[in-house]
């Protein structure tokens, strides 16, 4: 019996494979749209299986550049058994993949020095390097399935990370043999504390959340609540100069988080550093909604929140205009305010403060993955019933932008390794998530992302009114990150555009929280300031300067041209308001 080698031939496979492609898609569309799986669909509502079908489709029609991409693999899986096989000798072998600078599951020393562990890490890294260089590379499908595609594809990568497995991270291997398997004992132990069986949800315990009691050891700044109504209270800090700026300060915060990010530590607190600064202080602090204002809709939270705060504010000083911050979601809320006073010819803001706020959502990020017709009424179907979305689902969705950092490194401490969760300040406010009125939310989700409609002149109304972002006149600051994983500073940087008053961008270190959470004393985090934004954005961080440091003195050099001359230190409750209760109130402390 003769042996005889088979000479594959590329370009006749592909064509092979090319042949087969419509069909095969035809029978796969036909057996998903089938009445028999109408319910499959709904068990699906982001639409992953039907990007993934459409991803195997175009993988199909060219599959020449599969080949291509399995063939460069297979090269790269050669030079590192070389590469092992040379290390097994004695002799140096370069690596073939090696993680980002910023990737922090392989920091243990036993992926460097031990050939085993280096060699799962490299063979991982190239496989996952494959698989999304594949996906990326797919021709023939609408950007909208090609994101979903390209996000899912990271998130299938990144939980099949060899870190996540007990018997392939060399960590968790030592941990297992030090304690002899104590650490699996206590993980499945947490694991049994973090699973809710009655929802079948895992939710993942980031801190010690017992460790925290607001106003006690976070949320520290004086002040009190001066005002409140079904949305939101009011809180006015106390003092800390015998002088302050005439012109008060209201902060809008995001209500799908809670406000104390701008005061968890004395520190790292943005509150308090401004009322060290002179500032009158007032910040929102957002009701944490249930099924009774299920009805409460995007312009309620504009005249019960921004529009019923500076009458209060008036009320309690006297000052008719105050400078103002919006963060995140409180930045869009905070410009159809100013489009909404324009166009009743009133002012009651000297000048507009936007921190990460997107105003034209053209460049959502990777949270476009999760906005489109199908999820909308999907969700929209789900707040019917309950009446709010609820807020870890939020949360959960927030987490998986960054997955390596916010799930599976909580993941291998707490299950593999069996730690306990530390207190930490930061992620126990990251966990202390809110409910959204359901009608607000559906109106925010398709005004915004869906169609992107407050951009435009007349997009949205307000009240009856139409308004136009580009009819604000309020000289503006726009802080931006650029790390920002929710707000992509390319995509804040259309809406500083759309204003015509005076614009000053600035473009700050990191991201969505320590990008703007960055007190000068940290010495951290410089940031870009430049031109007015007027060319695009590329062609604004070339003009751009950059300075070290925090942004925060930029600002208030900034923001003290609006702020008019000293006056007598205010305390909390001046004028026509009565003090409630003491800062931060009991509207952010009900925990879901």
């Amino acid at each position: 019996m003769t042996s005889r080698q088979t000479h594959v031939d590329p370009a006749a496979l592909a064509e092979s494979v090319e042949a087969i492609a419509a069909p095969t898609h035809k029978l796969m569309e036909d057996f998903f749209g089938a009445p028999a799986h109408a319910a499959a669909r709904h068990l699906d509502p982001l639409g992953v299986g039907k990007a993934f079908l459409d991803l195997t489709a175009a993988l199909m029609a060219r599959p020449e550049k599969l080949l291509h991409a399995q063939l460069d693999a297979w090269n790269a899986y050669m030079n590192l058994w070389t590469g092992m096989a040379s290390r097994w000798l004695g002799k140096p072998a370069p690596a073939v993949a090696a993680p980002a600078p910023s990737d922090r599951r392989f920091r243990h020393e036993a992926w460097e020095t031990n050939p085993f562990f280096d060699f799962i890490k490299q063979s991982y890294l190239i496989a996952s390097g494959a698989i999304q260089n594949v996906v990326a590379g797919a021709d023939g499908m609408d950007e909208k399935t090609a994101q979903k595609a390209r996000f899912y594809s990271k998130q299938f990568v990144d939980a099949l990370s060899p870190t996540n497995f007990a018997l392939t991270n060399p960590e968790v291997l030592e941990a297992t043999v030090a304690s002899h398997g104590a650490n699996l004992l206590k993980g499945l132990r947490n694991f049994t504390k973090d699973f809710d069986a009655e929802k079948g949800r895992l939710r993942i315990r980031m801190t010690d959340a017992s460790a925290f009691e607001l106003g006690r050891n976070i949320a520290l700044s004086p002040g009190k609540v001066v005002f409140q109504n079904e949305l939101m209270q009011l809180l006015q800090y106390e003092p800390a100069t015998t002088q302050v700026f005439r012109a008060p300060l209201l902060i809008i915060p995001p209500w799908i988080n809670k406000f104390y990010i701008l005061d968890l530590q004395p520190k790292n607190s943005l509150i308090r550093w401004l009322v060290g600064q002179g500032h009158t202080v007032f910040v929102i602090s957002w009701v944490n909604p249930d099924e009774s204002l299920a009805e409460k809709d995007f312009e309620d939270y504009l005249f019960e929140g921004p529009i019923a705060a500076v009458d209060a504010i008036e009320r309690g000083t006297g000052e008719r205009e105050v400078n103002v911050i919006g963060y995140c979601i409180g930045g869009t809320l905070l410009a159809a305010t100013l489009a909404w006073l324009e166009a009743k010819q009133q002012r009651r803001f000297a000048s507009a403060t936007f921190l990460a706020t997107l105003l034209d959502f053209s460049q959502p990020g990777d949270l476009g993955v999760f906005i489109d017709e199908q999820h909308l009424r999907h969700l929209e179907r789900v707040m019917e019933e309950r009446g709010y979305h609820e807020g870890s689902e939020m949360a959960t969705t927030f987490n998986m932008l960054r997955s390596n950092d916010l799930i599976w490194s909580f993941f291998v401490n707490h299950y593999l390794l069996g730690k306990e969760p530390v207190p930490f300040d930061l992620l126990f406010w990251n966990s202390d998530s809110t409910r959204l009125p359901a009608k607000m939310h559906s109106t925010y989700l398709r005004a915004m992302y869906l169609e992107n409609r407050l951009k435009d002149p007349g997009g949205m109304s307000i009240g009856g009114v139409s308004i136009d972002l580009r009819s604000i006149s309020t000289p503006a600051y726009f802080l931006s990150t650029e790390d920002d994983h929710i707000a992509p500073w390319r995509g804040t940087y259309l809406g500083a555009q759309l204003l015509r008053g005076p614009v000053r961008f600035v473009l700050g270190k990191s991201g969505h929280i320590a990008g703007v959470v960055n007190p000068p004393d940290s010495h951290k985090y410089g940031y870009h300031a430049g031109p007015a934004p007027a060319v695009t954005a590329e062609k604004w961080l070339v003009q751009a300067r950059y300075h070290e440091g925090s942004w925060w003195p930029d600002w208030e050099q900034w923001v003290e041209a609006y702020a008019g001359g000293k006056v007598a230190a205010r305390e909390p409750g001046g004028g026509a308001l009565t003090p409630i209760e003491d800062a931060p109130g009991s509207y952010v402390k009900v925990r879901t």
